[in-house]
């Protein structure tokens, strides 16, 4: 986002509510053209988008206003420019459902936590797909109106000039191009007069107040129910034990049920079918991201989907012949060196700390003796107040303190352009680590806070490893 249009932004939200903008904190990029911030005044905080893309724009603001009279829980748009290519959006927080996941799975596994989250889900995606989708004014959809043939088309070219090709896998052209005819006519004879959410996925779910919100769904249009339910349960680096992904088709059809009849085996087979080109297009995605635009983080997903496409191919058994295409896709999951590309090719670990200036400097163990250390103390500090002292930077409390009443989010920008110099140089030297230390008064609240922040970030921006170290937290 270019310095004109933060300062349009910050326009739309000064005169929109009236009040200063205090700060601007850019927010991590995404698999999308489109840019985010969160703009802060002493009163409120919201969310900040720039789009280029107008017609993208279009259907996500009119998709917006008609999920939110359906009691769809989407975020509340506030303001809109006049070129509408940026727009104000109700901030709900940092916390998606893959977010969620990755920390509980660390502590529990693929716990009841975790699925109670997903089934939360399940219960809405019914109704997103059938009663909101209902009366959707389908003309803004874009760039499609439905998940046609010429979609379908799209998605699996996609894959194959964008990974097939560029991970040297060898097909035979015209028997790839004629299976793919088969495959998307057998796709198009199942039922499909929904609404298709199109990237419904782990990191498009927000959970804010133990409550589930729904983001991205700008790329809906008309589909086949069994597509999203494929996007979800297949989403790569969620990585769902297949006990547990078939638990959750199981609750997703029951709840179905509720809505329409459903045939069960007629459902679970064209399942099968959105399951594949869903994981075509997501491999698609990959390498784009990846190969083509260098964007490693995005290959770390590969041996996701490589071991998804293995567990389909087992069982496929569609009614349809498409015998190129199987060839091809076994070839991949048998590809050692696609099977290694998404794993750690950095030598680079990133240990980030946070620490009571009290209790003296954190001890850097690689040996190397150097590193950033960053001073919260200038911070206001929620340790200060009774009713705050009792929690950390972890918790939900501090962190709206400190987005609402501190200048965390000038600190943070101020430390991510030192500390990307910091890991690009390291990058291209092939150094081994680097360390980048927070302290503060206590060591519990401001600098955990941003030490959760930075790791965030550089999990999401570079092919890092970052480990984490609450000192004072810890012990």
């Amino acid at each position: 986002m270019n310095t004109t249009d933060k300062n349009e932004l910050i326009q739309l939200f000064e005169n929109h509510f009236s009040e200063k903008a205090e700060s601007v904190e850019m927010l991590p990029s995404s698999g999308s053209y489109r840019e985010y911030c969160r703009i802060k005044s002493s009163n409120r905080t919201v969310i900040g988008a720039f789009n280029a893309d107008v017609k993208e724009n279009t259907a996500f603001l009119s998709f917006t206003s008609h999920f939110r009279k359906n009691g769809i829980p989407v975020p509340g748009v506030f303001a809109v420019s006049a070129d509408l290519k940026k727009y104000l959006l109700e901030d709900l927080g940092d916390t998606t459902l893959f977010d969620f996941l990755s920390v509980t799975r660390e502590n529990e596994g693929f716990s009841e936590n975790i699925i109670s989250q997903y089934k939360k889900v399940l219960q809405i995606l019914p109704k997103i797909q059938i009663l909101a989708g209902k009366d959707l004014d389908y003309s803004v959809c874009y760039p499609r109106a439905a998940f046609d043939k010429q979609s379908m088309m799209w998605d699996l070219n996609y894959f194959k000039y964008y990974f097939l090709k560029l991970a040297k896998i060898q097909f035979d052209e015209q028997a790839l191009e004629d299976d793919y005819q088969a495959f998307c006519d057998y796709l198009l004879s199942a039922e499909s007069d929904f609404f298709l959410y199109r990237d419904f996925q782990s990191r498009n779910v927000m959970l804010k107040n133990d409550e589930v919100w729904f983001i991205d769904y700008q790329g809906g249009r008309r589909g086949a129910l069994q597509y999203d339910l494929a996007s979800l349960l297949y989403d790569g680096k969620a990585d769902i034990p297949e006990s547990v992904r078939q638990q959750l088709f199981d609750f997703y059809v029951d709840e179905l049920k509720k809505y329409i009849p459903v045939d069960d085996d007629r459902f679970a087979a064209y399942y099968k079918g959105f399951v594949l080109i869903r994981i075509m297009q997501a491999m698609g995605a990959y390498g784009f991201r990846g190969f083509y635009e260098k964007k490693e983080h995005f290959l770390k997903s590969i041996p996701f989907a490589l071991k998804n496409l293995e567990y389909l191919l087992t069982d496929l058994n569609l009614p349809v012949q498409l015998p190129e295409l199987v060839k091809v896709l076994n070839e991949l999951t048998q590809s050692e060196i696609l099977k290694e590309i998404g794993r750690a090719k950095t030598h680079l670990t990133v240990t980030i700390t946070s620490f009571s200036y009290k209790k003296g400097y954190p001890i850097d163990l690689s040996g190397n003796g150097g590193g950033h250390v960053f001073d919260c103390r200038a911070l206001n500090n929620p340790g200060r107040y009774p009713e705050l002292a009792v929690f950390t930077g972890k918790d939900i409390e501090i962190q709206q303190f400190l987005e609402q009443k501190s200048e965390i989010g000038v600190f943070l920008n101020a430390v991510k352009q030192i500390v990307d110099q910091s890991v690009k140089v390291y990058l291209e030297r092939e150094f081994t680590n680097l360390s980048v230390s927070f302290g503060c008064t206590g060591g519990r609240h401001r600098s955990v806070y941003s030490a959760e922040k930075i790791a965030e970030y550089l999990r999401n921006n570079y092919p890092v490893n970052v480990v984490v170290n609450h000192r004072e937290l810890n012990g």
